[in-house]
């Protein structure tokens, strides 16, 4: 289930309010004292993160269960940060992993449970849903999982700490709704504090100077509900000398002779296009009114999300 964007509620006392986690979704699998975790574009990540694994060994053989959650990385100030979350996302070599648990370790905060002992959940609303996930994990987090808290009624004093804390948001949930399975609903509503938007990476202009043969800025697109690929601009900033390398890596198979946009773009002839299938973040200061994104920068890249899905956020 995944939630619309959109302002607090004004019925706040109908709502669960949760802080809005600046990570990656994954469900996991906990069944005999194993677990799988699965990102939301069903890709199978347990190897990633292998201090999780003792979330099902901690629930115990006497429970199968099936969670919902999102596998968050802190920053040195101790704020979620998805840039340093990269730095796990995309490892999948065991001894590389185990250096990287060392540098960077994960928090996976839990907020739902679908399945439980042989019975969905997902019909029950969502206060029963965490009751369950509260008496079901009561005593048995770590440092590695946690629930993430939940408060009814307190949108707006929640919305006021995360944004003094500088973190991303808030996603409020109707306390008596159901868990809408592949479906984003008004049910759940993700309020941000910063302008971010997942965006397609359409191509790239070449670098200047110091980047001379690696990438300048990419070529950043959305779909229309049309499914047409429209411009949303470029963005040059927020890279690392090796994120750039590695997106060169990741790019160049996929360069193309046409550009994907449904409409001509500026420098055209400059450009490098790509099939439209990567998926990055930026954070961007506003929406110009040709359209197009404006002071972006780069946050990294999304595998757990699908292109033909990418939206441009009301």
């Amino acid at each position: 289930m995944l939630a619309a964007s959109g302002s607090l509620p004004r019925d706040q006392e109908h709502w669960g309010f949760e802080v809005k986690w600046d990570g990656v979704r994954a469900l996991a699998y906990c069944d005999g004292g194993a677990v799988e975790l699965e990102s939301r574009n069903l890709l199978e990540i347990t190897a990633r993160y292998p201090e999780l694994a003792g979330l099902a060994t901690a629930l115990g053989e006497e429970h199968r269960a099936v969670l919902d959650g999102e596998v968050v990385a802190f920053s040195d100030g101790g704020r979620p940060s998805f840039q340093r979350l990269q730095s796990r996302m995309h490892v999948t070599g065991a001894a590389e992993v185990r250096r990287r648990m060392a540098d960077t370790p994960v928090v996976y905060f839990l907020f739902d449970v679908l399945w439980l002992d042989g019975q969905w959940l997902v019909e029950q609303p969502y206060a029963a849903r965490r009751a369950v996930l509260e008496g079901l994990l009561d005593g048995r987090t770590a440092p590695a999982w946690q629930v993430s808290p939940s408060h009814a009624g307190e949108g707006s004093a929640l919305e006021a700490a995360t944004r003094q804390q500088g973190l991303e948001g808030v996603v409020a949930k109707r306390l008596d709704s159901r868990y809408e399975l592949g479906r984003r609903s008004r049910a759940w509503v993700k309020v941000k504090h910063l302008r971010r938007q997942e965006l397609i990476i359409g191509g790239w202009l070449s670098g200047e100077g110091g980047r001379s043969g690696r990438i300048g800025a990419l070529l950043l697109g959305y779909y229309d509900d049309a499914g047409v690929l429209r411009y949303a601009g470029r963005v040059g900033t927020g890279f690392t000398v090796a994120e750039l390398d590695r997106l060169l890596r990741v790019l160049s198979p996929l360069r193309r002779d046409t550009s994907p946009f449904a409409t001509p773009i500026p420098e055209q002839r400059l450009a490098t296009f790509v099939e439209p299938s990567v998926v990055a973040e930026v954070a961007f200061s506003e929406w110009t009114g040709a359209g197009v994104i404006r002071q972006a920068s780069y946050q990294g890249i999304r595998e757990d999300k699908d292109a033909r899905d990418v939206r441009r956020d009301p």
